[in-house]
């Protein structure tokens, strides 16, 4: 069954290109907002994006993609354990995650469950980053997320987060990109300042490396949530987008605002990271490959 709320505010979230604060105002924070204008962006003065940029430290930077990292680990596990796993195009009526029955899909089940093997993996590097050392993840900032409601209830529902997320998390990539090319500009000529100067040239130049791996990855998820959706072609981009996202921490097109729905309890139900994290054994596939470390 569906649930019109949720696939109204998909709808809104997918088609619609407008300010993101804006729409925060009108839709109460519930339409999450993970979609930004690329009409927005086009008459953002270049000043302002450099500015927000040029303000991020790399602590900042890390700590916004391990919120990002922990939300998609949250959303793919409860997506695995929820009433959508039986949807003919992932497990099957009376199917899940470790049970495929012969009217699913075994593939499909299979990106997702692989997908949160990556996600958590993403988490756990950013977490290194910020500590030095494994602290644990319920040091992380955010311990719950909030999704619409019904959000793990109907294909169309979670296909539809899925899209807006990864959409969202490709451009916050892109811009991490850009960023790390900025400071390691810096670093060539010792102008980095503070906690940012305790990176050497050659950690900057990896991390830009490290983001354009994630970004891949971000961006097969994309293309397979469209697989799932029987959404052709899925791969249906020349170019990945920057979905409006200008900067990482600060700034009003920063890819922290378009996390904060997804951490704000009047969105809808919460979910616990640390419940996906404790049982995530039972439903993830091991993936291979790690981080560029040179």
């Amino acid at each position: 069954m569906k649930t019109p709320d949720l696939d109204s505010t998909i709808e809104t979230i997918a088609n619609s290109r407008f300010d993101r604060r804006k729409f925060f105002r009108q839709a109460g924070m519930l339409g999450l907002g993970a979609v930004a204008s690329t009409a927005v962006l086009g008459t953002l003065p270049a000043r302002a994006e450099t500015s927000s940029q040029s303000m991020d430290t790399t602590a900042e930077i890390f700590t916004a993609f391990l919120i990002a990292e922990d939300l998609a680990t949250t959303f793919y596990y409860h997506g695995l354990v929820g009433p959508v796993i039986q949807n003919v195009n992932l497990a099957g009526p009376g199917g899940s995650a470790t049970h495929v029955t012969s009217s699913g899909n075994l593939g499909n089940v299979e990106y997702i469950r692989a997908a949160l093997t990556q996600e958590i993996e993403h988490a756990e590097l950013f977490r290194l980053a910020l500590t030095g050392s494994i602290s644990g993840s319920a040091k992380d900032p955010y311990q719950t997320f909030y999704f619409p409601n019904g959000t793990f209830n109907t294909l169309s529902g979670f296909l539809g987060i899925l899209d807006a997320l990864e959409n969202a998390f490709i451009g916050a990539y892109l811009v991490f990109i850009q960023e790390m090319a900025q400071k390691t500009a810096l670093a060539r000529v010792g102008g980095l300042k503070g906690g940012d100067a305790k990176y050497s040239l050659t950690d900057y130049e990896v991390l830009g490396k490290v983001a354009g791996s994630i970004l891949g990855i971000e961006s097969e998820h994309r293309v397979l949530g469209r697989v799932i959706g029987n959404e052709n072609p899925a791969n249906n981009y020349g170019f990945e987008q920057t979905d409006g996202i200008t900067s990482i921490y600060n700034g009003k097109q920063s890819a922290v605002v378009a996390l904060t729905p997804f951490l704000t309890p009047s969105t809808g139900p919460g979910y616990s990271l640390q419940t996906a994290l404790a049982h995530q054994g039972s439903v993830s596939l091991p993936v291979k490959g790690g981080p560029p470390t040179t």
